[in-house]
């Protein structure tokens, strides 16, 4: 998925299931965007927390690199309009769930304080990355 020119997760990725496919995933031309989304670097936020295995912080330095050299702009970060062309162009647009969630899970998988910040048997993230505590009753 992160595996093209820019590093920028796609939109959407199309798993090649046909014998023969030489990929196994393919990006199609309308879905080459990238709106900068959380939902894989939350994935690998809960992975390390579970596993522990450094593979998974590995890859969120590697998407946060490509976000700091593509989509950094010069007053916050823009969404590009196709992860597979090298100059990138922008989308003039920074989602909300960029600072909300992207970073936030960024943020959580590198801190140091992995076991005491919000362990994961006391508090739930919301759809939005918020932190809501479990209550015992």
């Amino acid at each position: 998925m992160y595996n093209n020119p820019t590093g920028l997760g796609p939109e959407i990725i199309y798993f090649n299931m046909l014998p023969g496919q030489q990929e196994d995933v393919s990006i199609k031309p309308l879905d080459a965007h990238s709106l900068l989304r959380p939902e894989a670097i939350e994935a690998w936020f809960y992975l390390y927390r579970l596993t522990g295995d450094k593979m998974y912080q590995d890859w969120g330095w590697k998407a946060f690199e490509a976000i700091e050299k593509y989509a950094r702009v010069k007053n916050g970060y823009s969404s590009v309009k196709s992860v597979k062309r090298i100059p990138v162009s922008y989308r003039d647009l920074m989602e909300s769930f960029f600072l909300a969630e992207t970073l936030k899970y960024l943020y959580l998988l590198f801190a140091d304080d992995q076991k005491d910040l919000f362990p994961l048997d006391k508090w739930v993230f919301n759809t939005e990355a918020h932190p809501l505590p479990i209550y015992d009753h």
